[in-house]
């Protein structure tokens, strides 16, 4: 009878100590994975990070935020084609990014002349972007026309600065 007990008493032992192991090897592979997934999403922030200061960083492309255009034309001159093709990019890689093209005209021609080809400006700009990977959800077109100047002089030399698109992330 003895005997049958402690043989009893140590199968009641194995079998717990079997469930502890059992309950114990989750737990590590948990612990594991929250790890993981805590470093991943560190990462994740500091790249989130970098990518919000190359914004604003005066020494990389996507600072700039300007696309010129010759007297009454709307197509992107070759000059500011890696200007889009950079933040197109940027778009297609950040896809909770959005942004406004707002295409802008000086001071000569009717109101609503200048309000149609700020919004041909706007567009081309919009569409290059899509053919370069960015959503079309992402890029939004929109005309100001001449009513946001960036120069207030009567001259080629301020109508050459108002001749343009603009650039403008969502939340800045």
């Amino acid at each position: 009878m003895k005997k049958i007990s402690v043989c009893l008493f140590g199968l009641f032992i194995l079998a717990g100590c079997a469930g502890q192991e059992m309950k114990e090897q989750p737990k590590a592979a948990i612990e594991g994975r929250v790890l993981e997934t805590a470093t991943s999403a560190t990462k994740s922030l500091d790249q989130n990070a970098v990518d919000a200061l190359a914004l604003k960083d005066p020494n990389n492309i996507l600072s700039k935020r300007s696309i010129y255009y010759d007297y009454d034309k709307d197509s992107v001159k070759d000059v500011f084609k890696p200007l889009v093709e950079a933040h197109s990019k940027y778009l297609s890689s950040h896809k909770d990014a959005k942004i406004a093209v707002q295409g802008n005209c000086d001071e000569r021609g009717s109101r609503e002349y200048n309000i149609a080809l700020g919004n041909r400006r706007a567009d081309s700009v919009k569409k290059m972007m899509g053919m370069l990977g960015a959503s079309d959800s992402q890029v939004e077109a929109v005309s100001f026309g001449e009513e946001k100047p960036r120069a207030s002089c009567h001259n080629e030399s301020c109508w050459k600065e108002n001749r343009r698109s603009d650039i403008v992330y969502r939340g800045e």
